[in-house]
């Protein structure tokens, strides 16, 4: 509630973030929650000139091949629409799904950001993996002919994982990507998970990376006051 409130206090000077070309942003919400959850992020990121969408399915609960099919119809649509490749922004769970998305299409996605997501392969790093495995079983559909087996490996477009030593819900060393890419990189915030989609620092990040030019990709980098809000620590 303290994020939330934090991100309406400072929202008037979040007009004064960098401002998007209007490519295509995909936001996908994090387990059991549903597009009300990103709404505060969507309508700003649609007021700094982003083509921003929710995916319009309800609850994310069930994890299928129907629903991924769903998902790859959304990215579809909305790299249609502005005929550019598209980002996607995913939090917890929703940005296992950005990856994973990314892997299919490549061609149809310029950049992945993820909010405090389990991207390890192992589910032992998040406290929802019981009532995921309840719900979805201990293999879900969508890894029994070989997908979704290696959520450590980095889509092949530029990546960036937003996490947070204090999440809560997922250990932060299962959001820390370790692909040795450059267009692979971490951002440590001051956040919990629940509050990663509104936490001003962690909206910053969002910006600054989305606002990049297509194919013009450069680490994330911080400089006066705004660096107390982002450790400079370790992630191994």
């Amino acid at each position: 509630m303290g994020e939330l409130a934090s991100f309406y206090a400072l929202r008037p000077l979040m007009g004064q973030l960098p401002k998007g070309d209007g490519h295509g942003v995909l936001v996908l919400p994090g387990f059991m929650a549903s597009d009300y959850s990103t709404g505060p992020l969507r309508r700003l990121l649609c007021d700094l000139g982003y083509d921003c969408a929710g995916w319009n399915l309800g609850r994310n609960i069930k994890v299928d091949q129907a629903r991924i099919d769903a998902m790859m119809d959304c990215v579809d649509e909305l790299h249609d629409r502005s005929g550019r490749p598209i980002s996607i922004v995913g939090w917890s769970l929703g940005g296992v799904f950005a990856r994973e998305l990314a892997k299919l299409a490549p061609e149809k996605v310029r950049l992945v950001i993820s909010l405090g997501s389990p991207i390890c392969d192992d589910r032992g790093h998040t406290n929802a993996a019981r009532l995921f495995e309840y719900l979805n079983g201990k293999e879900p559909e969508i890894m029994r002919d070989g997908n979704f087996q290696a959520l450590a490996e980095a889509p092949p477009v530029p990546t960036t994982s937003i996490l947070t030593r204090t999440d809560g819900v997922v250990h932060w060393r299962g959001s820390v990507q370790r692909c040795g890419r450059e267009d692979c990189e971490n951002i440590e915030v001051l956040a919990s998970h629940c509050g990663l989609g509104v936490n001003p620092a962690a909206v910053y990040a969002i910006a600054d990376r989305l606002a990049q030019g297509e194919g013009s990709w450069k680490p994330f980098e911080v400089r006066g006051l705004a660096s107390l809000f982002f450790p400079k620590r370790a992630l191994h």
